[in-house]
């Protein structure tokens, strides 16, 4: 497996916003080979909560099938659809939702502590199709497949 970069695609959503919600990850290399992906049903979040979960759901995926090691040094460029989000993790916008600086807070300190080479890339809705099927798939199937976050 190729892992001179990772690109891992984000994407959450949210029926009702407030409502239920699922995270979606798709995770390949520069070859475009599938390396993991992950979906997460999230319960009643808005949407914008559901896109911080991707990518903590994301980075989570990442250590597991890399390891804490060898992460560290590892470029991964994370992409998502929402703008809002990608400018909030660049640094770009400010967070006024506490829940979202809660979330915001978490995908900060696993950048310190495990996630040294991130990047954060907002790309268009169209391009992002894969981690939108797992989150949506997340959505229909109702159900935590996955145990925590973090």
């Amino acid at each position: 497996m190729n892992t001179d970069k990772i690109f891992m695609y984000t994407d959450g959503g949210s029926r009702g916003n407030p409502g239920p919600a699922g995270a979606g990850v798709y995770i390949c290399n520069e070859k475009k080979d599938a390396v993991r992906t992950a979906k997460l049903f999230l319960g009643k979040v808005t949407n914008n909560e559901a896109e911080y979960q991707a990518v903590i759901l994301g980075l989570e995926t990442l250590k597991k099938v890399f390891g804490k090691d060898k992460i560290k040094d590892l470029p991964v460029e994370i992409r998502m659809d929402s703008e809002l989000i990608c400018r909030q993790l660049k640094g770009e916008y400010q967070i006024k939702d506490d829940n979202l600086a809660k979330l915001f807070m978490k995908i900060w300190n696993a950048r310190v502590a495990d996630f040294h080479n991130l990047s954060f890339v907002h790309i268009p809705r169209e391009e992002n199709h894969e981690a939108d099927k797992l989150a949506n798939e997340a959505m229909d199937e109702g159900s935590n497949s996955q145990s925590g976050l973090f």
